[in-house]
Parts: structure tokens; sequence; C-alpha cells
């Protein structure tokens, strides 16, 4: 049985995709990367946009979303707490 990712978890999951896919992409191809429900990534879209870790670009009628520097330094401090968690086995 699998288990369940954690707030933080996803929205790392989410930043991180943003950011191998160059940093701006389309909403579909987040709910795809973020394996979440369309409800669920709207609550996502909306708390990332809120704390401004995200935001949304508008180009030639089509919308993508983009990570912000503040999202990048989160992905950043995240690996780093990550890293020092997994050393120690937690």
């Amino acid at each position: 049985m699998t288990e369940r990712r954690s707030k933080l978890e996803i929205v790392f999951d989410i930043l991180a995709f943003m950011q191998r896919k160059g940093g701006r992409i389309k909403p579909t191809h987040i709910l795809y990367g973020g394996n979440l429900s369309y409800n669920r990534l709207k609550e996502y879209i909306k708390e990332l946009e809120d704390k401004e870790l995200i935001v949304l670009v508008e180009d030639k009628d089509k919308k993508f979303y983009q990570i912000t520097d503040k999202g990048l330094n989160l992905i950043y401090e995240f690996k780093k707490i990550k890293e020092i968690t997994d050393a120690f086995g937690l």
C-alpha cells in the first residue's frame, strides 16, 4: 500500500515538476505532473498563487503558470531539509 503524500510533498512535487519543465507550464500539465484531481489542483494553484510561489501568465490567449523566485527558493530549501532527514533516517 502506498503512503499518502503530505501537503508539503505535494507542493514540492508541483514546483519541482514546473522547474524541470522550464518553469512555465499549462495548468493541465500541472494536473498530470502533480498527480492530482482537478478539484485538488484548483486548491493547490490558488494556495501557491496566494503565497506567491507561482504566477499566472497569459500569452496569446493561452494561460500558463510560472514558478517565481520564491517558489524556486522553496524547492532549494526543501531539498536541503530532505537530505538532512534522510541522513538521519527520519
